[in-house]
């Protein structure tokens, strides 16, 4: 999610940088999002914006024949025959299903994006005074969206392999397999690199290593 777009929004944007080169940051300043989340309507206008830049989609099937309606939770009904369903920014997202108004969801964002280190569930509990279940839930939502998006790699790409664990000798004797040495009992860990980005995937396999390749 870009924090640097404010397409629609008048918030002025303080240009004077007094503090040295390097800790001088372009984007949504703490004073920004203040104004940005302050009341419902605005913080609304941002998220449609920042979700559908180019017009509001139909996101069970893409359609752009949308109709504005004054229902509360559900502002978006799909004018498709096939479709017909209504929707709002929340739908198909980290934040469907949250009772937490969106401007809870916009500062959390903010500080998860901006902060130099990791928010913890007790500084989003305290900052946007909810309880600590909620900020742990919230905190976990995010920080699930912000991982990686798992696209299929293209062009040239390297594949291996190897097998991760402790030694079999070094085992209770009751959880010992009791199979054979080497990556007997180890778990079995596949690899993909992109060669011209250097991005790395990485998972575990289901089945044990049981013997070396």
């Amino acid at each position: 999610m870009n924090l640097t777009r404010e397409k629609g929004l008048s918030i002025e944007r303080n240009k004077s940088k007094k503090a040295p080169g390097k800790n001088f940051r372009i984007g949504i300043t703490l004073a920004d999002a203040v104004k940005l989340f302050a009341d419902r309507e605005t913080v609304q206008q941002w998220f449609v914006e920042q979700r559908w830049p180019y017009g509001i989609a139909c996101p069970y099937g893409g359609s752009l024949n949308i109709k504005e309606s004054k229902h509360k939770t559900m502002p978006h009904p799909c004018k498709e025959a096939t479709c017909a369903k209504r929707f709002s920014v929340r739908t198909k997202t980290v934040m469907e299903s949250s009772r937490l108004g969106l401007d809870k969801w916009g500062i959390a964002i903010f500080l998860m994006a901006t902060s130099l280190k990791s928010v913890s569930s007790m500084q989003l509990h305290r900052d946007l005074d909810i309880t600590q279940k909620s900020a742990w839930h919230l905190a976990h939502r995010l920080r699930f969206a912000l991982a990686s998006d798992g696209d299929l790699f293209s062009g040239p790409i390297e594949v291996d392999e190897t097998c991760v664990g402790g030694k079999e000798a070094n085992k209770h004797a009751k959880k010992k397999l009791k199979a054979g040495r080497g990556a007997v009992g180890k778990t079995a860990v596949a690899g993909v690199r992109n060669r011209e980005t250097g991005k790395v995937q990485a998972a575990g396999m289901p089945t044990h290593c049981l013997w070396v390749g």
